[in-house]
């Protein structure tokens, strides 16, 4: 499957900034987190116009078309020419909530939470998780 359009998949999302280094990229895709048109993908396989990747990111997994396949890392700016985010909106909601809920206020200098507040922190948590 090797030509002049096609692209190793861990170079393909380190170049349109999906992970910051071609190692994650690669390290994801050997953990089983990237999915070419819904198949585990490793990180030597190659990826062609048009294949559908999914990325797992806790707890949202993104969607994209290969518009076309690049080598080189991108400005951010020009990663929509290459590729399409097919994300639905009910998974980026998920992010939205996810750091809503587990964000807390704590005084500046108070430190770090003492074993006692962490426990009491914890329940708070899990009873708030619970329907």
């Amino acid at each position: 499957m090797t030509g002049e359009n096609s692209i190793r998949i861990d170079k393909f999302l380190w170049s349109v900034r999906i992970f910051k280094t071609r190692t994650i990229a690669a390290e994801e895709c050997m953990r089983g987190r990237v999915l070419i048109n819904n198949m585990p993908a490793k990180p030597s396989r190659n990826i062609t116009k048009g294949e559908i990747i999914a990325v797992r990111k806790l707890p949202v997994i993104y969607t994209y078309r290969v518009i076309e396949p690049v080598a080189n890392r991108l400005p951010a700016k020009l990663v929509a020419n290459y590729i399409e985010d097919l994300t639905p909106g009910e998974e980026k909601e998920k992010l939205i909530l996810s750091r809503q809920v587990l964000t807390s206020y704590r005084e500046k200098g108070t430190g770090r939470p003492t074993k006692k507040e962490r426990r009491s922190l914890d329940r708070f948590i899990d009873d708030s998780h619970k329907p």
